[in-house]
């Protein structure tokens, strides 16, 4: 194992052990669950949208050690952006996930650590259920006759 595959492996499961931004925001904007029923992952996300940013954003769940540490770096990378950010760092991300391009450290972050899920399929929708529950949450919000 590389040096960088051993701080990668260090990231996910520090973020899996201490995840941040677990629990439920009292009075979500909007709160959305997902699942992932092939390996009984489970997720809800709540945010709390303020002037068009995340002012909070917090999840809960149970599975795997892929997703919830994925869960907990995302909240830590959306914490703060504007909609707009979001919904550019859930495109970069799956972007890295689908290897459709090379991850973008400037972009990503500590996300990059992730990549190397790609190279185990059936993995990558343990990855990328917090992304698609917090799209979800995001395009309903967009829809809301009266958004945030």
């Amino acid at each position: 194992m590389s040096a960088l595959d051993a701080l990668y492996r260090e990231i996910i499961l520090d973020h899996y052990k201490s995840p941040r931004n677990r629990g439920r925001i009292d009075d979500p904007t909007i709160a959305t669950q997902g699942n992932n029923p092939l390996c009984g992952d489970e997720i809800e996300v709540s945010l709390l949208i303020d002037q068009g940013r995340v002012a909070d954003v917090r999840f809960q769940g149970v599975g795997c050690s892929i997703s919830q540490a994925s869960a907990s770096m995302m909240t830590d990378s959306v914490k703060g952006k504007s909609i707009a950010e979001v919904l550019g760092l859930i495109q970069a991300f799956k972007d890295m996930m689908s290897a459709a391009a090379e991850p973008d450290p400037d972009t990503l972050g500590e996300l990059e650590a992730l990549a190397g899920v790609r190279q185990y399929p059936v993995r990558v929708k343990c990855a990328s259920l917090a992304w698609t529950t917090l799209l979800e949450a995001l395009d309903l919000l967009a829809r809301a006759p009266s958004n945030a």
